[in-house]
């Protein structure tokens, strides 16, 4: 064959070539129909996930407006009866007579009511928040700060939020699964709403209910709510919790060290706290079986102890007693003392409100007290000592670092970093909540599973 007969074969074997590549690849018939299912999947997985998004981003904003409402009225109330028992100190007198009325709302209308403890049973699919938890909590622990009982709010503001978000659950239909994560919206959204803490109170639904487990399915509604429960309570003219702090040292080794003592001093007071006031509901059961008798003499008890100390500062939820311990670095070496057990004596006869706000004012006037002795500055301690005593009694360490930079600000980030982490290794497994769940062990990566102590 010649040579320029070679060349021509060639050359036209790779135009031949060059076009069959450049021409569309056809696909055959079961290839198609791969590809067509393919397509289908992932857009009605991109449907699903859009939907659910939209979904939770409408209930979230309602939650938000409907509970940052009804927390709003609530804070507003408790600001009401707050100042009118300061006004009328004769109020305290009738703290026996707001207990009776209390037992007795519970004995005609709340018999099922479980208190905080059911919100997180409700979490886990183990109970159901009634709706008359909502009014009922609402109503008690107003009577309760109108007499000068020794009791918090933020109790009543998860029970509030949770109840009333459930109901809200059951009116749009949503499934189980989705009631689970509504009353975490509702809790977030009440607990922001009180406190102004949009990314504590997020957190801390999607922290208390199992220790070592985060329900991250809710981190987007939960956030939501809170940030629009909080925005709509500020534009009310709800004032978001903040305190200044002063003296803030540098973190050396000196100072870390001294940090870590009132941290495990923090530990063993959540530790006594907790256990005071399971020995208090134990006493008042094994001795007092009436809760109308119960309620009386606890009330008469609080009175009594009130009237020996010859102070007022015990009432309520003991916000006069943070800000000092904070802002002014000072508090009585036996504050913390006094507020724990008037708590305890209060919340334990029958009446309502929550103990958290008691354990920060608890924390704060150990803290400052420690740093005195110490000397480390008294206002850094005390707000380290709020945040370390709400981690040791909630096993909530995430949220109680949130806590201390939205209160206090970042500046002693480092302090409070010490401060929460120490309190939580160190407080073992007590906690304020019968039905939280300890999952995995604070100390191993193990699975345990078991109740918290208290």
């Amino acid at each position: 064959m010649k040579k320029e007969e070679k060349c021509a074969i060639q050359e036209n074997g790779t135009k031949k070539q060059s076009t069959e590549e450049q021409s569309p690849k056809e696909y055959s018939p079961v290839e198609e129909s791969t590809l067509k299912r393919k397509l289908q999947y992932y857009s009605g997985e991109i449907q699903r996930d859009v939907g659910n998004l939209v979904k939770w981003l409408m209930i979230a904003v309602v939650v938000g407006c409907i509970v940052g409402a009804a927390s709003t009225l609530f804070s507003f109330v408790l600001k009401g009866v707050t100042s009118y028992r300061k006004e009328n100190g004769w109020t305290f007198y009738l703290l026996p007579m707001m207990g009776l009325i209390i037992v007795f709302l519970y004995e005609k209308f709340g018999k099922d009511d479980g208190g905080t403890n059911q919100v997180l049973s409700t979490v886990r699919s183990q109970d159901d928040v009634p709706i008359l938890s909502a009014p009922l909590i609402f109503i008690s622990t107003a009577l309760t700060h109108l007499a000068g009982g020794s009791a918090g709010r933020e109790g009543a503001a998860i029970q509030l939020g949770g109840s009333i978000a459930n109901q809200l659950g059951r009116w749009i239909h949503l499934d189980e699964e989705d009631r689970h994560v509504i009353v975490m919206c509702g809790m977030s959204a009440a607990f922001s709403a009180l406190f102004g803490t949009p990314m504590a109170a997020a957190v801390f639904a999607l922290e208390v209910v199992s220790v070592g487990v985060m329900y991250y399915t809710a981190l987007m509604p939960c956030m939501i709510a809170s940030l629009v429960a909080s925005g709509f309570a500020a534009g009310m003219g709800v004032t978001p919790e903040a305190f200044h702090v002063v003296d803030i040292p540098e973190l050396t080794i000196e100072t870390g060290l001294k940090m870590g003592v009132v941290a495990c001093g923090c530990a063993v007071v959540s530790i006594v706290f907790c256990m005071v006031l399971n020995g208090v509901a134990g006493g008042y059961t094994r001795w007092i079986k009436n809760s109308y008798v119960r309620v009386v003499v606890g009330a008469c008890l609080v009175i009594g102890i009130t009237l020996l100390l010859g102070t007022t500062d015990y009432m309520g939820a003991g916000a006069e007693l943070i800000e000092k311990a904070v802002e002014e670095g000072q508090a009585r070496p036996l504050d913390f003392f006094w507020k724990l057990i008037l708590t305890a004596l209060t919340m334990r006869a029958g009446f309502r409100g929550g103990e958290i706000v008691p354990s920060f004012c608890i924390g704060a006037t150990f803290g400052c007290v420690m740093g005195n002795w110490l000397g480390l500055s008294p206002s850094i301690c005390a707000a380290c000592g709020m945040a370390a005593v709400f981690c040791g009694v909630t096993n909530c360490p995430i949220t109680s670092i949130l806590i201390a930079f939205e209160m206090f600000g970042f500046k002693g980030v480092s302090f409070y970093l010490i401060a929460v982490s120490i309190s939580y290794a160190a407080s073992g497994y007590y906690g304020l909540y019968k039905d939280q769940t300890i999952v995995y062990s604070k100390y191993k990566a193990k699975y345990v599973n078991k109740h918290t102590r208290f």
